[in-house]
């Protein structure tokens, strides 16, 4: 599996048609990185909520209550405009 970088996903947002847009992306969690989110005239980036969790524990050595409440105060509570990345929460239960 070829890791995600930021290079890959500005790539992919060119090749998108969407090299004009202002699309924001979280840094630091390219491996969780989905794809763009579109809602009415606004695109996003999206990542993978569980997958950026995942991304905390590793990197940082967290625990998954740990990265869990990071993820919700300084990534999920970082509103910065219509352009904040969206995070994705699949529908299944998470890990104990």
């Amino acid at each position: 599996m070829t890791k995600t970088t930021f290079k890959k996903i500005n790539r992919f947002i060119i090749e998108a048609g969407l090299g004009d847009e202002e699309i924001l992306l979280a840094d630091g969690f390219e491996d969780a990185f989905i794809g763009i989110s579109r809602t009415f005239n606004t695109h996003t980036a999206l990542y993978d909520y569980d997958k950026c969790v995942g991304i905390l524990m590793k990197r940082d050595k967290m625990e998954w209550e740990e990265a869990e409440e990071y993820m919700h105060y300084n990534v999920l509570g970082a509103y910065v405009g219509e352009n904040t990345p969206t995070f994705l929460i699949y529908p299944y239960e998470r890990p104990a």
